[in-house]
């Protein structure tokens, strides 16, 4: 190697690159992965080429042994392959969301009936009346008008004999609506009520962005179960393995914490180093999933059980995720719904 090869850093190119690892190994289109391996730059500085099946994407930085890709648009799940000087790569596979329909407003995690039913809202912003607030996509993927009454709809969730519940962040009220649109008032009073969760037991949790978690009793009595940091859009709910409740509230912080409520009402720290954490779920582990960034790279952050995180599926604009039938994922941006194969199996909502 010569003198000005040593200043410029390079390394020797007489033989092919190859890719070790590939983090994370899935994504949105748009999202930004990291490959990491050898010969990874081709002579005089150029990008490599790096292509998701037959679809190339495009190079956000490149070295000998790391270089950072975006996920192109039409890129689909398959392998992955870097090519220098001529020479291609080993291939990885790369899991890609598949999108299920777009022009929508989600602002937390979509939800799954027991059949499989996707339910996603247009939200809007403060006071908008739009003409559909609840999409409802068969499992044929084929989008429908379902609910058209509520005013910036917010969570979605289903009790465990199927009933849906709404909450409105415009008139603080939770609403239960039948399977056929129908809606009736099932609670008021609750501030900026966004995010909601089911117990085993049949109680809801609901959040006031202002700084409440309110906990609506089978018999409708409202309690104020907990107290918490006001956030600058809205709580996010999920209810973990051991019962406990787990509330993301983003500020404006880029070092948001997942908090968790034991059923005493107790707040701790579960976990501290997120940017903009949104909408959470459970997999069938215990390991907690949350729409954030971490590092400074946005999709869907992994938190173990003992609190270590890594983000496993790259995406910008991700609000909330909901685990659905066949070890799959729904995600939600905050204008469409994808659908990821993740071979990751969801916990029962509400838990068993």
């Amino acid at each position: 190697m010569g003198i000005s090869d040593r200043i410029l850093g390079k390394k020797s190119n007489d033989h092919s690159p190859r890719i070790d690892a590939v983090q994370p190994a899935a994504a949105l289109p748009g999202g930004e992965i990291r490959i990491t391996g050898q010969a990874l730059r081709p002579a005089e500085l150029k990008r490599p080429v790096v292509k998701f099946g037959e679809v190339e994407g495009a190079v956000v930085i490149s070295s000998d042994d790391f270089l950072v890709a975006r996920v192109p648009q039409g890129a689909a799940s398959g392998q992955v392959v870097v090519s220098t000087n001529g020479h291609s790569s080993n291939s990885r596979p790369v899991k890609v969301a598949g999108l299920i329909t777009e022009d929508l407003h989600p602002v937390t995690n979509p939800a799954i009936d027991a059949e499989g039913n996707i339910f996603a809202t247009f939200s809007g912003s403060r006071g908008q009346k739009v003409p559909v607030s609840i999409f409802k996509i068969t499992t044929n993927y084929e989008t429908k008008p379902f609910l058209a009454e509520i005013m910036n709809p917010t969570a979605i969730a289903f009790d465990r004999e199927g009933g849906m519940y709404v909450s409105s962040r415009y008139d603080g009220a939770v609403y239960r609506v039948a399977s056929n649109g129908t809606m009736s008032s099932y609670a008021e009073g609750m501030g900026i009520a966004t995010g909601m969760a089911f117990d085993r037991t049949g109680n809801l949790y609901v959040g006031d962005r202002d700084g409440t978690i309110f906990k609506i009793g089978p018999d409708r009595q409202i309690f104020v179960f907990a107290t918490l940091e006001p956030s600058v859009s809205a709580y996010h709910l999920a209810i973990g393995p051991t019962g406990d409740l787990f509330v993301t509230g983003p500020t404006i912080s880029s070092f948001d914490a997942v908090h968790r409520i034991d059923q005493h009402g107790v707040v701790s720290t579960f976990y501290r180093g997120l940017g903009r954490p949104q909408g959470l779920a459970f997999d069938l582990d215990g390991n907690l999933y949350v729409a954030a960034s971490l590092s400074g790279q946005r999709g869907i952050v992994k938190a173990t059980p003992d609190g270590k995180a890594s983000l496993e599926v790259a995406g910008s604009g991700l609000v909330g995720l909901a685990f659905a039938p066949g070890r799959s994922v729904v995600l939600a941006t905050t204008s469409a719904i994808h659908h990821l194969s993740w071979n990751i199996q969801g916990a029962p909502l509400p838990p068993e």
